[in-house]
């Protein structure tokens, strides 16, 4: 190239290189880094059940620490999937609940749970299968 060359050439990816929202920033990293984590789909399917207070939700979710409970709820929160509403008592009472769009990922989190009851055995089988060839690889 010379200093005289200033063309700037730009191949066209091909649509098999681009993520699942092609050339789009849809978002999908960020809802998936946030279902990703240990907690947040067990918190949004106890709040498709209904309103739910802090400690129903620690009470609910087996295993999961207060400390774990308050910075999923406050992620939760954050990325308007969750409203949080505090009363003015002593101690303070606080309520969960899902959004309009926390109830839109509910939906989504319920038709993949029915998508993997449907092919649990196939993917176990699958799984045999390739175990059985592989030598456990």
């Amino acid at each position: 190239m010379s200093v005289a060359h200033t063309e700037v050439t730009h191949e066209a990816t091909p649509a098999a290189h681009l993520g699942p929202c092609g050339e789009d920033d849809c978002g999908i990293r960020d809802v998936l880094d946030r279902l990703g984590d240990k907690w947040t789909v067990l918190v949004v399917v106890e709040l498709s059940k209904g309103t739910r207070r802090f400690r129903e939700l620690q009470r609910a979710i087996p295993g999961i620490s207060q400390r774990m409970l308050t910075v999923t709820t406050r992620r939760l929160t954050r990325d308007g999937l969750i409203s949080r509403t505090q009363y003015p008592t002593i101690p303070p009472q606080v309520d969960y609940d899902l959004t309009v769009i926390g109830r839109s990922l509910a939906g989504a989190v319920f038709a993949l749970s029915d998508w993997s009851r449907e092919h649990k055995d196939a993917i176990a089988t699958a799984r045999a299968d390739w175990d059985a060839q592989n030598d456990g690889i």
